[in-house]
């Protein structure tokens, strides 16, 4: 049976398993990098405690405990860091064949 609660989250019960996948949200995580790379002070905070309180709420929606729903926004903010200091990596092409990072 799908769920869906907005038009960003769709996911699937089945024998009380929710799949609530990050990479169905990539154009989330995307976008709240980008605002969080030009946001900075309280603004940022401001926008970043709201964006992780409004996955909360969706997630509470489909009735999910408060460890998953905290597993769940921790995963969140960890692939916007990751994608955040993506922004900041030269591109591949760039990069020297000698250099450990490739």
């Amino acid at each position: 049976m799908e769920v869906e609660v907005s038009e960003r989250t769709s996911v699937f019960k089945a024998g009380g398993i929710v799949a609530f996948p990050l990479e169905a949200r990539a154009g989330e995580i995307d976008r709240c990098a980008r605002e969080l790379d030009r946001l900075h002070g309280s603004a940022a905070l401001q926008f970043w405690k709201a964006e992780c309180r409004k996955l909360a709420d969706e997630l509470a929606q489909l009735g999910l405990g408060e460890d998953e729903i905290r597993s769940q926004v921790l995963a969140f903010q960890a692939e916007v860091q990751a994608a955040i200091a993506r922004r900041y990596e030269p591109p591949a092409a760039g990069r020297n064949r000698s250099d450990s990072r490739t």
